[in-house]
């Protein structure tokens, strides 16, 4: 095996006379090669792009896996580029689905409940499916790219900024060595080895100023990204509301209500077991429960209501509102004033006095 020594001796030779710039610069606070304002703007704003990209990266993928243990087993599959045998792992919402289907098979699809559980279950099992599609569109319109971003342009970066420190060294050291120089001959030599080293030191500027301007390309990348998350989440939503909605209905056919509590009804009409569920209060949208001319009226809450849309307001139980309905409003809502606020209520959380 052949060694150049030469460049073994050149390069420790270089790396020994870098330290002893930076321990001098350190302790003694020998004079250093600045930097132009702009550069140093340059090389601040490149720290805090990594910095919130990386914040960025983690927090999205804290949302689409909120399970650290799950995400981890997922990116030690990927990194070793294992398969899982064509096993898929359900989400949260498929195992919801599942345990609701098992629970109603059991009851019986006959009864109220068992029929309830089992509908329940189909659209937690659409929402799940819809879940899983919004991760797979975020992990490769958003994840990828940043990940991509942090790992490739990022690190060139990173690296030059280094090439860059160590050819500013040698220049420091190089007019350290001029500076002491105390014959014509050294300072011959020091001369010499100022402007070799001035040249790689202005070179290797000009590269990581290069490479420091076109982060802005990446915010402009990044920025595609965030639009690509945001149509994805509003994509998942609009599915998951329109879902929810479809399967309020369903169930509020499957309800009557009775005073502030609501009974399940089988296809005789009669409650099963005489139970009532004042839960399901909150699962259904009776059409008709109010009169359509509702003027101006007293109600109670009979149950909480969190808003859900910014027309909507929040109350809580026994809470006593003012309701009244505008002019071609949904008849599955009123206008509900507590106060001083005003909004958008479901007629099944309130009953009049």
């Amino acid at each position: 095996m052949d060694f150049n020594f030469k460049k073994i001796a050149s390069d420790a030779g270089g790396f020994f006379s870098r330290a002893k710039q930076l321990t001098e610069e350190t302790f003694l606070k020998a004079e250093r090669t600045e930097l132009d304002s702009h550069f140093e703007n340059l090389l601040q704003r490149a720290d805090k792009t990594e910095e919130h990209t990386r914040r960025l990266l983690s927090s999205i993928e804290s949302y689409l896996q909120p399970n650290p243990t799950v995400r981890m087993e997922e990116v030690f599959y990927e990194k070793l580029e294992l398969k899982k045998d064509g096993v898929v792992r359900q989400n949260n919402l498929e195992q919801l689905s599942t345990a609701m289907t098992e629970a109603g098979e059991t009851f019986g699809e006959t009864t109220p409940y068992g029929s309830a559980l089992v509908k329940v279950a189909q659209t937690e099992n659409r929402l799940g499916q819809a879940e899983r599609e919004l991760c797979g569109q975020a992990a490769t319109n958003t994840l990828l790219p940043i990940r991509r971003f942090l790992e490739g342009d990022m690190k060139t970066i990173q690296k030059e900024r280094k090439v860059l420190n160590s050819k500013r060294l040698d220049l420091d050291a190089c007019k350290s060595r001029l500076k002491k120089a105390k014959n014509v001959d050294t300072q011959t030599v020091a001369e010499a080895d100022v402007r070799v080293a001035q040249a790689e030191f202005d070179k290797q500027s000009e590269i990581t100023k290069l490479l420091l301007e076109g982060i802005q390309t990446a915010h402009n990348n990044q920025l595609k990204c965030l639009r690509d998350f945001v149509e994805a989440q509003m994509s998942f939503y609009a599915q998951a509301h329109q879902l929810m909605a479809d399967l309020q209905r369903e169930l509020s056919g499957t309800m009557s209500f009775r005073g502030s509590s609501a009974i399940l009804v089988n296809n005789s009409g009669d409650p099963p077991n005489g139970r009532t569920m004042a839960a399901a209060i909150a699962a259904a949208k009776p059409t008709g429960l109010l009169p359509d001319d509702l003027g101006t009226k007293q109600a109670k809450v009979i149950l909480d209501y969190e808003a859900v849309l910014p027309q909507e307001i929040s109350v809580t139980q026994n809470d006593i509102l003012i309701v009244y309905r505008l002019p071609g409003m949904d008849a599955e809502y009123v206008m509900a004033e507590k106060g001083g606020k005003r909004g958008k209520l479901p007629v099944s959380y309130i009953e009049l006095l």
